[in-house]
């Protein structure tokens, strides 16, 4: 969609921001974008808001106050929505932007001593590195402006004397990559969780801003690598609505195969890291066994297997292989049963029940508080699926299930990745065999430049709404490329979900709600 942004002043922005949820029903939060507008605007954000009783999405753009000498702040919108936390935090960590009444205004990937806030425009690279420790305070910040208009901060603890904290991860087999939980407990009882992020961040949205467009196709598939096809998808998807690209309906059909297949993977990948997270092996093998058929093929038409690299601006690569067709019926064919065989060996065993039931509880109203999509918050009964709700390419050209429950827990969230691996075999089928002859690629202008303007295009990943977000200048290089991850507030939304649970829950709770670090970090 095209941003036509709301402005506010800045002494109106927490109530017109309370009145655009309470009043008008924008209760999702989907992204906080900080940006640097320039030398005339200054630094600020953009909010992308949606109405989840009718779909309706809207923006405001909000410059940020400069206060004293080098200080900027916005008033926090964290008590209006949940998500915001992690939010606001990865702003003030790329822009230096404070947040008046944030409870933690704490950096969220970079070192405590890091120089600076990166994703300015006139931050300088500096290649020096230290291989000390990160000194790492117990108080944290929380900043507000004076009657008179100074910014005054506060230092408020984040520990009490008494408690005892460990670490789970960053070297952790049971978070999926490195992942650092600052867990607070009291025996085997979870009290309170600190995410702590950034272990592989690579300034991919950074890169992007000294990157053609088509250049920064190759750095998606470095993201969720299980959702290389929707990651890709979404940023190929900004770029042509921005361009105003038709595209033939033989890439619409294609795209879409490729995105199932792409869920199919990442699904099959999930159940069987759920079973080995709760020591079952043999589930593990028999869904790592049937992910090869999916990736084989893939491989026949993309040449890849975990990283694709197959989507372009104006359509795709390379035409499909001669067998496609021939393989992807095979493998549905041959799926179905292999499904029921997980259920039959770890999803409806006893044990799987004793420990995914009653864990990771989190009900309807906070899953959208906190913003936790895909099947995480389906579980919760949300109709999040952005192929239903903001439909693309063919996804409302076939008959096919959103798959919601009402259990709010990680054995719901296991069951809707099952129940939602056969509507991806329904999908597929149905295109398979009517993919219309036509252009694989609409040709593009050997150097693309995207017109002035702001979009936000966003798909269905395998763990939530996947999204990007262009600031353009009419250049051959985005001005600010912002990717809405997946797996970010799934984080925020594990210490509400944890709290009152056991340590093992925490494993569980991880494992189910299925995100991937890099995705995270970027």
């Amino acid at each position: 969609m095209k941003l036509n942004n709301l402005v506010f002043d800045f002494d109106k922005f927490a109530v017109e921001m309370a009145n655009l949820k309470e009043k008008k029903h924008f209760d999702y939060l989907v992204t906080i974008v900080g940006e640097d507008f320039g030398p005339e605007e200054g630094l600020g954000c953009i909010y992308i808001l949606e109405n989840t009783k009718n779909n309706e999405r809207t923006s405001v753009k909000m410059l940020a106050k400069r206060v004293g000498e080098n200080d900027f702040v916005i008033p926090t919108v964290t008590h209006l929505w949940k998500v915001a936390d992690l939010l606001e935090r990865e702003v003030f960590d790329f822009y230096g932007i404070k947040f008046l009444g944030h409870p933690d205004m704490r950096r969220l990937y970079l070192r405590n001593d890091f120089k600076g806030h990166p994703f300015r425009k006139d931050w300088e690279f500096n290649d020096s590195y230290t291989l000390e420790d990160d000194q790492e305070s117990d108080f944290t910040t929380v900043y507000s402006l004076t009657d008179d208009g100074k910014l005054k901060s506060e230092q408020r603890r984040l520990f009490a004397d008494d408690e005892f904290v460990i670490n789970i991860g960053p070297q952790h087999p049971s978070t999926h990559g490195v992942l650092r939980l600052q867990t607070v407990v009291d025996g085997e009882t979870v009290k309170r969780i600190y995410p702590h992020l950034g272990y592989i961040h690579r300034g991919i949205e950074k890169m992007c801003e000294g990157y053609t467009y088509p250049q920064t196709l190759a750095l998606t598939d470095r993201l969720n690598y299980l959702s290389a096809m929707m990651h890709r998808h979404a940023l190929v998807g900004v770029v042509e609505e921005a361009l105003g690209v038709e595209l033939t309906d033989r890439i619409k059909y294609i795209r879409t195969i490729m995105d199932e297949l792409q869920r199919l993977d990442s699904h099959l990948l999930y159940c069987g890291c759920c079973a080995q997270d709760l020591g079952a092996l043999t589930a593990f093998l028999y869904c790592m066994r049937d992910r090869e058929h999916v990736l084989n093929v893939m491989e026949e038409t993309t040449g890849g297997r975990l990283i694709q690299n197959y989507y372009r601006i104006g359509g795709l690569q390379d035409d499909i292989d001669p067998d496609f067709v021939k393989n992807c019926k095979a493998l549905c064919k041959y799926l179905r049963p292999m499904i029921k065989e997980y259920m039959d060996v770890f999803g409806d065993n006893v044990i799987t029940h004793n420990r995914f039931e009653k864990v990771g509880v989190m009900g309807l109203d906070d899953c959208i508080n906190y913003a936790v999509t895909g099947p995480a918050g389906r579980a919760a009964g949300w109709a999040n699926d952005t192929r239903k709700r903001h439909p693309y390419d063919m996804y409302d050209k076939v008959e096919w299930q959103q798959i919601t429950m009402t259990g709010c827990d990680s054995m719901d969230r296991y069951l809707i990745h099952i129940k939602e691996m056969y509507q991806s075999l329904d999908i597929i089928e149905q295109l398979v065999d009517n993919i219309p002859e036509g252009d694989f690629y609409i040709k593009q202008k050997p150097i693309i430049k995207v017109p002035e303007g702001q979009w936000y295009y966003s798909v269905e990943g395998a763990s939530g709404e996947f999204g990007v977000y262009i600031d353009s200048k009419g250049d051959k290089s985005p001005w600010r490329l912002k990717m809405r991850p997946m797996g970010l507030s799934l984080t925020g939304a594990l210490d509400p979900m944890l709290r009152g649970q056991k340590i093992a829950d925490l494993v569980t709770t991880c494992a189910a709600v299925d995100f991937v670090i890099p995705d995270i970090d970027r």
